[in-house]
């Protein structure tokens, strides 16, 4: 009874596929979902379009499908979404806004980090004649502390 037969390892790698594959959709959904806004208020003359999955569902049923309840006339209706545009316009907008404050603040961050680069810095790099100059000082100081006695 421990053991498990080859076919239920088979199904269990299977379900583990296709609960990844679902999870990618799920995200992909989220994210056409934030360019494709949708609200249930009803704005002018606005026609009701009856949801897909049935009109006769209660307020649970209908917001879980993604529709709107509405109650008109004694009987509970459920009705597809309006496309809410001026909350898309607002989306985009902060979105623009985002990236301008990105491409604003990259240059200050490439020169800050290149600018402590040796490989790019000119300044940042050993000066030959300099370092040559050292070398001899301390070698002659090494020779003078080896000159004393102990």
């Amino acid at each position: 009874s421990g053991f498990a037969s080859p076919t239920q390892h088979v199904l269990e790698k299977s379900e583990v596929a296709s609960s990844n594959f679902i999870m990618k959709l799920k995200g992909a959904h989220e994210l056409l979902s934030f360019f494709r806004p949708v609200t249930c208020r009803r704005k002018g003359e606005q026609t009701l379009i009856p949801c897909h999955v049935g009109e006769d569902l209660n307020t649970t049923e209908c917001l879980e499908n993604k529709c709107c309840p509405s109650k008109t006339s004694h009987e509970l209706k459920c009705y597809m979404p309006f496309k809410d545009n001026m909350q898309l316009i607002f989306r985009l907008l902060v979105l623009v806004a985002v990236g301008f404050l990105i491409l604003g603040c990259l240059p200050f961050c490439c020169c800050a980090c290149l600018q402590r680069s040796p490989c790019v810095n000119p300044l940042r790099r050993a000066n030959k004649e300099i370092e040559q100059i050292v070398w001899k000082r301390r070698a002659r100081s090494e020779d003078t502390y080896g000159l004393l006695p102990d």
